[in-house]
């Protein structure tokens, strides 16, 4: 019998995971940077949300292709080579601002390439975790990654926030190291290539799969849409954060247009989102204790519902840093729900359909979400920071009504059906 090795020993889950961790963390730094020098630039926050906005079209566009081709061609190549890409789009965007020649056909161009490069990164990661982690530590290691995540957002923006104080390239010259030393850490962790338990592989010198006959990309993505609509609750759930992702996307533009109605700098704006890395990491270490009081299917409706009131609370008129503190709540709730989904789908989805069905997943849930930066900087425009945010409170607010009365989202408990 094999003697399992513990998680935070596990060398090639901790090498991956601090790769990502690098990785996120440059990418929160430019998440307050890019609209900060967007609207420096042009005056604009409808701009500036159609910046977000095209490299969430490009990154949703592609993620369906990308899962497919995750689970054709070499996992860890692709991961090295998209993530080694990002580096190189974030020291063209510094090169560019550093020269004075940076144009706002520039900022979406580069977002355009940046969402392509991450339309494979997230595919390989999750197919990475299922390879190596042992399913009794699934539960652990996505916990794991949520804390990444919110600490990431705790630290990235206010850091953002300095470093643009600084120059405005210093954001994306940072940007740029922190994905090469990603691609080091990945490169190290030695990401599985192959699904190990593929049919029609057979052993290839290094113990992994060959690469199997190739069928037509329209079948293959075909068949993990076809199992998506077979388990019923799962598409419910997809459906859901769809609109989730529309609506929490949109906040971000109007947040800053409210605490710069407020008086507030670039720091004070990147300090006030750190309130979402806070209360991240907070819910990420309670996600265990939350995530076994409610199934997916109940808990989703309480976070949405989370999300909408704390939205709306941030434009109380109680100073430039009180929002911090309901941002705090909305990522105090969120990590259970992702951590619960992420456990559901590793242990549902065959390994050999990881890639393509957490392509179909994230395509679903994201299919609304470039509308979330254009609509959130079209509101802010028309209504001002607090109203554009207690428009999209309320709007939370019905969907999780919406949610509590289906009775397919009431009774999904994650359990896979039979057939």
């Amino acid at each position: 019998m094999t003697d399992i090795v513990q998680l935070r020993r596990n060398v090639r889950f901790q090498l991956l995971w601090l790769g990502s961790a690098v990785s996120q963390l440059g990418s929160e730094l430019t998440r307050l940077a890019m609209p900060l020098l967007v609207l420096a630039l042009t005056g604009s926050p409808g701009l500036a949300g159609v910046v977000a906005g095209a490299r969430t079209v490009a990154f949703v566009l592609v993620q369906l292709p990308a899962g497919v081709w995750v689970d054709r061609w070499d996992r860890r190549r692709t991961l090295i080579t998209a993530q080694g890409c990002q580096a190189v789009v974030s020291a063209l965007l510094a090169a560019l601002i550093l020269t004075g020649r940076a144009q706002a056909w520039h900022f979406v161009a580069l977002a355009v390439l940046d969402g392509l490069c991450a339309a494979f990164i997230g595919p390989v990661q999750d197919t990475a975790i299922r390879g190596i982690v042992p399913p009794g530590q699934l539960h652990t290691a996505y916990a794991q990654e949520e804390a990444r995540t919110h600490a990431a957002g705790l630290i990235g923006p206010p850091l953002g926030g300095l470093l643009y104080g600084l120059g405005r390239a210093v954001p994306f010259v940072v940007d740029a190291v922190t994905f090469l030393a990603a691609t080091l850490c990945y490169v190290l962790a030695k990401v599985p290539r192959r699904p190990a338990d593929r049919p029609g592989t057979s052993p290839g010198k290094d113990g992994e799969g060959r690469r199997p006959a190739r069928r037509g990309m329209r079948r293959e993505a075909g068949e993990a849409v076809a199992w998506l609509w077979r388990r019923k609750g799962l598409r419910e759930v997809t459906a859901a954060v769809m609109v989730l992702n529309l609506l929490g996307g949109a906040f971000l533009i109007p947040l800053i247009v409210l605490v710069g109605e407020r008086g507030g700098d670039a720091f004070t704006t990147g300090a006030v989102l750190a309130g979402l890395g806070v209360g991240g990491l907070v819910g990420s270490l309670l996600s265990g204790r939350i995530s076994r009081l409610l199934p997916p299917g109940r808990l989703l409706p309480v976070v949405v519902a989370v999300f909408g009131v704390a939205l709306a609370a941030t434009a109380l008129p109680w100073g430039t840093w009180w929002p911090m503190v309901p941002l705090a709540f909305i990522t105090l709730s969120t990590p259970s729900l992702n951590v619960v989904m992420n456990v559901v789908i590793a242990r549902m989805v065959p390994e050999e359909m990881l890639g393509r069905m957490g392509a179909v997943l994230s395509t679903g849930g994201m299919a609304l979400k470039p509308l979330g930066p254009v609509l959130g900087g079209a509101l802010a425009a028309a209504l001002g920071g607090a109203a554009a945010l207690v428009v999209l409170g309320g709007l939370l607010g019905l969907t999780a009504a919406a949610a509590v009365l289906s009775p397919e989202l009431r009774g999904f408990t994650g359990e896979a059906p039979g057939g």
